[in-house]
């Protein structure tokens, strides 16, 4: 009976594996072929790589949207895990009935779409336009900063706080270290992992973030990667192969970060369940 039910766990095992890598590889493989083979769902890797990417170049300049895309996620995750793990580390280590009352209220703010929230925050960009067009509409940091930190990393940070030995935290008071010093050259390095597994997570979702940039960046040169795809899409004839083909350059990225701190983001993730 247990070989049978080990059995049964890796068959799962690999279905689960399959269906989950499968969109990748086809992802990939059609990167690899003409639009009409990608559209006819031909699974066998082509030699047209090299034409989709050419003719990517020749359609539209990718590297400006890419780096729009790098600027708007790695000011957004700096400043997320900053203000996140500052937010989190206090609604831990200073607990009164208030605090908990505002955390209490910061979760519920969870439950709200985003959707119902972009014509406000619209309207609130448009009236900074006036008085500082360097954060209004059109700019990156009117992309970047309604994603700066969220509910969920305030309460990833406050989770993994509660596995945080609170004698070192009493050690460094009695060292002479101001609460910023504790947070800054104790809470920090000690937390690295978790840090980890919430700069994959930031980076991810404002790497991949395409319904507010969508609205508020309104010219060519300000476009991120994810709108750069939607044009290409969006075209009258469009053209599969070279649509796969950015969308494989825009995904090495995340994957590459993820894969140098996979073991980070795992132990950061365990860490936060406990």
């Amino acid at each position: 009976m247990s070989n049978f039910k080990r059995a049964f766990t890796y068959l799962f095992l690999i279905i689960a594996t399959v269906v989950s890598i499968f969109p990748f590889l086809w992802m990939i493989v059609s990167a690899t072929n003409k639009s009409v083979d990608v559209t006819k769902g031909r699974l066998l890797v082509g030699n047209h790589f090299f034409n989709n990417f050419s003719k990517l170049l020749d359609t539209v300049d990718i590297v400006p949207a890419l780096i729009n895309s790098a600027k708007v996620s790695f000011a957004t995750t700096f400043f997320s895990l900053l203000i996140a793990s500052l937010a989190g580390y206090g609604f831990e280590i200073f607990r009164s009935r208030l605090k908990d009352a505002i955390f209490n209220i910061l979760l519920l703010s969870m439950m709200i779409p985003f959707a119902a929230l972009m014509v406000p925050l619209f309207r609130m960009f448009g009236n900074i336009s006036e008085k500082a067009p360097m954060i209004g509409i059109d700019t990156l940091a009117s992309a970047a900063l309604p994603t700066i930190t969220t509910a969920f990393l305030i309460f990833f940070f406050r989770q993994s706080t509660k596995m945080f030995s609170k004698d070192i935290l009493e050690a460094g008071r009695i060292d002479g270290l101001s609460e910023l010093g504790v947070f800054f050259r104790i809470y920090v390095p000690t937390m690295k992992t978790t840090y980890a597994a919430a700069a994959i997570i930031t980076f991810m979702n404002s790497w991949n973030n395409y319904l507010w940039p969508l609205v508020v960046l309104q010219t060519p040169e300000k476009q991120t990667i994810p709108l750069l795809i939607s044009t290409l899409g969006s075209s009258y004839a469009p053209d599969y192969g070279v649509i796969m083909t950015v969308i494989v350059i825009a995904t090495l990225p995340v994957t590459l970060i993820f894969f140098i701190m996979q073991r980070h983001f795992v132990a950061g993730m365990l860490g936060s369940l406990k």
